[in-house]
């Protein structure tokens, strides 16, 4: 399963974990360095027993002959024993090993003085067992000295660990509080901060479940963060995109249905006279034939317009040869060329174009088209491709009429027609795809009449072998 958290919710988990994860390390060790003091605390005070103990302890005889001899009684120790919830024992050893005093079964000491202890006594401490409950222990190594004689003795106490581990679960239990109620503070504050931070993003997420379905309008940044930002703005460049593509197949739409309506129309005009017989059937057909041979036209330059909007959408294109796709259309149209009886004349270089070639054959025949349409009879029309500067430029030159002021004006508005009728798709479809190749395009009246049309394109930067 897909488990997808919000934003808040990784926030809150990145946050608090971590948190709680210090907050149980430093319980953790403030528990140690508390049963550390709380050790050091009840060491001290069995190092007094014992000193306590070594006190009572004196020589007796001269020599090899001295013995160690205690005078120790319990009670004596009673004063160490804290609420009667520990109990110590003792045991004293004399000057080779000898039991002296205290409880005889009291395990024997086995380790050595640190070099470097906690007090200005010959003193170890360490954890041992006896009678089969854990006790500490406190080894003091005493020097009894006295007019007779002088030597070592071992005073070994050790105490139960009731009143440490009393002390140690009460120190547990203050600090898993306090640790608690800091934990509680802790989450309180970052649940504050998380919903404060993320209200913004709460904000825009209710601004955009009201919109309408058909608002596209660009989403306001308001008080939204700066990590925000990159992410609102590339939404609205997609959906200032989305936006334009909709506006377009709008006026797509708008634009066929009001252009296709006066075809269609006519035809069927064409067709109740031909069956009243308003008219001869072969002029019927001629007729009838015209009005679909334009409608035809109008349907497949429509669908070209609307084609170069998509390609402008796809981003990257292919690299295609200019010079290819130009004399290929230049072939097509030959039939054309030859029924004017035009004197036609063409010069390309390879030039490649980060374009679809299909887009590069309609950019010409477009503009070869128009030429053709508008050359006189036998006159000269030129095409050539050059490439210079990197750019490439097709110039195709005829001896038409040219162009008035009027014409200059509105020439590459759709439906917009140009010299001697025609759709008025063929340059607005020639300038869409100019613009979205990011070049340019000019028609040029000549001096001493005709027209030349110059588009010019970037070429193909590194273009494939």
């Amino acid at each position: 399963m897909n488990l997808r958290l919000s934003l808040r919710s990784q926030l809150l988990i990145g946050i608090l974990v971590p948190v709680l994860l210090g907050v149980a390390i430093n319980t953790a060790s403030l528990y140690r360095q508390a049963l550390r003091a709380a050790d050091t605390a009840y060491d001290r005070t069995l190092l007094a027993s014992a000193k306590s103990i070594g006190e009572q302890l004196a020589v007796v005889g001269r020599g090899d002959a001295a013995v160690l001899q205690a005078n120790v009684p319990y009670s004596a120790l009673e004063a160490f024993e804290a609420d009667n919830r520990s109990r110590l024992y003792y045991k004293v050893s004399g000057f080779r090993g000898e039991m002296v005093s205290g409880f005889e079964d009291l395990p024997a000491w086995h380790g050595r003085i640190p070099a470097k202890g906690p007090y200005a006594a010959l003193v170890d401490f360490y954890d041992e067992r006896y009678r089969g409950e854990p006790v500490r222990m406190a080894v003091l190594l005493q020097p009894v000295a006295g007019p007779e004689g002088r030597g070592m003795a071992t005073v070994q106490v050790a105490e139960t660990l009731e009143l440490r581990q009393t002390l140690a679960r009460q120190i547990l239990v203050d600090t898993l509080w306090r640790q608690a109620a800091l934990l509680a503070v802790l989450t309180a504050v970052v649940l504050l901060v998380v919903q404060v931070a993320t209200r913004p993003v709460r904000a825009l997420s209710a601004q955009l479940r009201e919109r309408a379905e058909d608002d596209l309008s660009p989403i306001e940044a308001g008080r939204a963060p700066r990590e925000l930002q990159p992410l609102l703005d590339a939404t609205n460049h997609v959906m200032g995109r989305l936006a334009q593509l909709l506006e377009h197949q709008k006026r797509f739409v708008r634009d066929t249905a009001h252009q296709l309506r006066t075809p269609l129309a006519v035809l069927k005009a064409q067709l109740q006279s031909a069956r009243r017989g308003d008219v001869e059937p072969a002029q019927a057909l001629a007729e009838v034939a015209h009005t679909v041979d334009r409608a035809t036209e109008l349907a497949n330059q429509m669908l070209a317009l609307a084609k170069v909007e998509q390609m402008r959408q796809q981003g990257d294109a292919p690299v295609s040869d200019w010079a290819v796709a130009a004399r290929t259309v230049a072939l097509d149209l030959g039939a054309l060329i030859a029924q004017a009886a035009l004197e036609f004349d063409i010069e390309t270089v390879p030039a490649p174009i980060r374009s679809h070639d299909w887009a590069l054959r309609e950019l010409t025949r477009n503009l070869l088209h128009n030429a053709i349409r508008h050359a006189p009879p036998g006159s000269p029309l030129t095409l050539r491709l050059a490439a210079r500067d990197g750019m490439a430029e097709l110039r195709v030159e005829d001896r038409g009429p040219g162009l008035s002021a009027e014409q200059q004006a509105r020439l590459f508005q759709p439906f917009a027609a140009g010299r001697g009728g025609g759709t008025g798709l063929g340059l607005a479809i020639c300038h869409e795809i100019v613009r979205t190749l990011g070049g340019s395009i000019a028609l040029v009246n000549r001096e001493g009449g005709g027209l030349a049309a110059v588009v010019r394109l970037p070429l193909a930067q590194n273009p494939a072998p």
